[in-house]
């Protein structure tokens, strides 16, 4: 059964009382002008309290589908429940599951990878998926991309080199967006420059103005952690510590400098490349593919808005998953690339995005397991879930948490693996306690593996994110060298 507008109740129309009545009602509006006007007065005190204060209240509950552009939402939008959850109001191909006390304000498709419905609980109302907007993300990434692109960090010179006494004279520019570049990649670059015979610059260091590090926001900031990093002189034990770590996750302890030092005489700038300025390398990143397993697995909030923001914010995230899952508008509304705030998506609209990812991860001979947590196995937010020795590597999925907002949601949306194959699954649980909804995610996913054989292990083998992002490498502008 769908539950849509059309089926709510609506006010009383002008003209559909009989005059008598109406009468009566405004003999008992005008005896009662006062209380009526005190009601009014303290009704708009409210809205202009909402207004003007600090923090608007979060919305409590699920929105239906309304409005077909993606905008920014807020406490003041109409807001309706949608039905209780019971045997029936739901649709499944087990009688077990239609018996499930479903806590809170909550939407559940799960379907086999055929589009079947094993399970169907109010999918056409809108939610908050909170972190399972990552996945939108992701998506979005790699179509834009492709998963095996690398973001390029490259290094500039407008000086000359003097091969003597190893010194470079004239400014040194480094340029990139790579949203994980960090203390080994600044210490690379160093690696890179020593390995060209480059030891001391007597100009500046300059990087331009989307240049990040260690997930700062202000490339300032980055700006003079790169050159510190650089030093060896200068170089903070923490970055000595990342450093020697990826030299061991790339394997190239004994094939690369394990001191690198390049010193600045001059200061640090934020400015664009200058014409004259002569590409010397680039450092680039991991493949997008293991940026965004890392950012999966841990939920990393940074790592998304900043992928996001490459693509043009959550607005064009939602526009790249309603074109290509074939989405309504009103059914995918972001505010954000990463899931904080208020968010909206209805379980269908979920579903279709998990079916257009898993089909466009097939066309590069991926799984979701390339990008997602795998539950009790991965590192992160799903490492001591389904963790069990019957369940372990059975479901590979995102969470969700947001632990105030909209009284409270939780959510988890991905793939399970039975004795009897695969199945698509999305849970969003809404205006409730967060640790209730996740024990409630975790039977329910259990009672859904039961009734097709039991849990089933994927064939997964664990790489640590370590590994994964040491998987950077330098290029030249004619030749490339690994």
């Amino acid at each position: 059964m769908c539950y849509n507008l059309n089926s709510l109740p609506c006010f009383v129309e002008k003209g559909s009382l009989p005059q008598p009545k109406l009468n009566k009602i405004m003999t008992c509006f005008s005896k009662n002008k006062a209380v009526w006007l005190g009601v009014v007065f303290v009704f708009l005190s409210g809205s202009v309290s909402a207004v003007f204060g600090q923090a608007s209240r979060p919305v409590s509950q699920p929105i239906p589908l309304s409005t077909p552009l993606v905008k920014k939402t807020g406490s003041s939008m109409p807001i309706t429940a949608p039905p209780v959850a019971s045997a029936s109001t739901r649709r499944t191909a087990f009688p077990v599951l239609a018996d499930v006390d479903i806590p809170g304000y909550s939407g559940i498709l799960v379907q086999d990878t055929n589009g079947n419905i094993v399970m169907d609980s109010n999918s056409n109302y809108a939610f908050n998926p909170a972190s399972n907007v990552k996945v939108a993300t992701a998506f979005a990434v790699i179509k834009t991309f492709g998963p095996d692109y690398r973001f390029p960090t490259s290094v500039w010179t407008d000086g000359s080199f003097d091969q003597a006494s190893g010194t470079l004279h004239g400014n040194l520019y480094v340029s990139g967006r790579d949203p994980v570049f960090n203390y080994e990649h600044a210490a690379a670059l160093a690696s890179e420059l020593n390995r060209m015979g480059v030891r001391n610059v007597n100009g500046d260091l300059i990087v331009t103005g989307d240049f990040v590090m260690n997930y700062s926001s202000s490339t300032e900031r980055a700006g003079a952690s790169l050159a510190q990093t650089m030093d060896g002189a200068k170089r903070s034990v923490v970055a000595n510590r990342a450093w020697q770590n990826y030299l061991v996750n790339s394997g190239k302890v004994n094939t690369t400098n394990a001191f690198p030092s390049v010193s600045f005489a001059g200061s640090v700038y934020v400015q664009s490349i200058p014409t004259n300025a002569k590409l010397l390398f680039s450092h680039e990143s991991t493949p997008i593919r293991e940026i965004l397993k890392t950012t999966l697995c841990y939920s990393n909030n940074y790592l998304a808005e900043k992928l996001g923001d490459m693509l043009g914010g959550a607005y064009a995230v939602a526009r790249v998953v309603q074109m290509n899952a074939q989405i309504a508008p009103g059914e995918f509304m972001l505010q954000s690339s990463s899931g904080l705030g208020v968010n909206r998506v209805t379980p269908r609209a979920m579903m279709s995005l998990l079916q257009s990812l898993r089909k466009e991860l097939a066309r590069s001979k991926m799984t979701f397991a390339d990008i997602m947590p795998v539950a009790g196995i991965d590192r992160g937010t799903l490492e001591r879930r389904f963790d069990t020795d019957f369940s372990r590597g059975s479901v590979t999925g995102k969470t969700g948490t947001l632990p105030s907002t909209d009284g409270g949601v939780s959510s988890l949306a991905g793939e399970i693996q039975t004795r009897s194959g695969k199945l698509l699954f999305v849970i969003f649980n809404q205006h409730g306690n967060v640790n209730r909804f996740r024990s409630f995610q975790n039977s329910l996913v259990s009672l859904i593996q039961g009734q097709l054989g039991g849990a089933a292990p994927i064939a997964y083998s664990e790489v640590s994110l370590d590994r994964r992002l040491a998987k950077t490498r330098i290029t030249y502008p004619d030749t490339r060298r690994n």
